[in-house]
């Protein structure tokens, strides 16, 4: 019988392989390790703890009172501690508080809808959650700043670092009225890992996340995928149908992923307590006609808009009977909404439809 390789057999082939990429994970485990002990040697607490009181900045960690129980919900990825900027309490804010975020270069519909929403949201007594970057972050603090209401900033640098630096005074006023958050030591820069982790934060300090307007690649929809991990609400507004902008968000609400809202009163519904916090049903405006008692809104119904006739011709069109018709036909002139004519009767011409 031949020789051949068993079925059970490596071959010299996947050996080297094999052993190429462990070769390669050792090397990256390697750098990793290089890299960590780097900054470890750098750091300083005392330096950093200083540098905070110094400018008014605090650290919590779990178990201080100030500590937001929420964030337990991230497992090993919970914050080890954060630095606060500001004169409220986080946890206070965020018990009932929700995220609103979206693209940084918003379009006046993304700015306008992110303000009214955070406006909104701060008159009946939420919170806002949201990153102080440009565009929907920055109109939904200012939104609810403008209402007095609280208003937290979670950062991806130090607390003392203004970014963006036209954000200076929107921050000067979240910590006034609000709180800045960090996870970052005091003089960090931002860079792209930073905000992309600051994200899981922003999600599990609310309640729930509203995405005001994303393109299909935007960094709320990062946000938007802690929301969904954490297991918290997750909703979109619309936008044009013809903006790239709004694409993220009206993909997310076609995926079934995110609810539907279009104003606080409906964020309010689904992230509030089941039966107490229902937004009221949306109804068109209530028009003069619509006070009437059924009988006399079929009346007039049947009346004709140009030539006159008469009452028994009413009766027919409306489907009630002649004494009905007489008897509206007198309140229905008195209040200007039939007017008799040679031939019979008919509609006020200068009456609007539905008046």
């Amino acid at each position: 019988m031949s020789g051949g390789r068993s079925g059970g057999g490596r071959s010299g082939a996947d050996n080297g392989s094999e052993a190429a990429r462990d070769e390669r994970l050792a090397a990256r485990l390697d750098r990793m390790v290089a890299s960590w002990a780097a900054r470890l040697r750098a750091a300083d607490p005392g330096r950093d703890l200083a540098e905070g009181e110094r400018i008014g900045a605090r650290l919590v960690v779990p178990g201080d009172p100030e500590w937001p129980t929420q964030l337990d919900d991230l497992g090993d990825s919970r914050p080890y501690g954060l630095w606060l900027h500001g004169d409220a309490d986080l946890r206070f804010s965020c018990l009932r508080s929700v995220a609103v975020v979206g693209s940084r270069a918003a379009t006046p519909y993304g700015t306008h809808v992110a303000a009214e929403l955070g406006a909104g949201l701060s008159e009946r007594g939420w919170g806002v959650v949201s990153g102080g970057a440009y565009g929907v972050d920055g109109a939904a603090h200012r939104g609810a700043l403008a209402c007095e209401g609280p208003t937290v900033a979670v950062l991806a640098c130090g607390a003392d670092v203004a970014y963006p630096s036209a954000h200076q005074q929107l921050f000067a006023a979240i910590r006034a009225r609000g709180v800045l958050v960090s996870e970052c030591p005091m003089g960090a820069h931002p860079t792209r890992p930073r905000f992309l982790i600051r994200n899981r934060v922003i999600a599990a300090l609310s309640r729930g996340t509203v995405v005001v307007e994303a393109a299909v690649r935007s960094g709320a929809l990062n946000t938007a995928g802690h929301a969904i991990t954490l297991n918290r609400h997750l909703a979109a507004m619309p936008g044009p149908v013809t903006s790239e902008f709004s694409a993220g968000c009206h993909r997310l609400i076609r995926q079934g992923r995110a609810i539907c809202v279009t104003g606080p009163e409906e964020v309010i519904e689904l992230v509030g307590t089941m039966g107490a916090d229902l937004a009221p049903e949306a109804r068109g405006p209530v028009l003069p006609r619509d006070r009437l008692d059924p009988e006399t809104r079929k009346v007039v119904e049947a009346m004709p808009t140009r030539i006159g006739v008469g009452p028994a011709t009413i009766a027919v069109a409306a489907g009630v009977d002649l004494e009905t018709v007489l008897s509206c036909l007198g309140g229905l002139a008195a209040a200007g909404y039939v007017e008799r004519v040679s031939q019979g009767w008919r509609l006020r011409p200068d009456r609007p439809p539905g008046g």
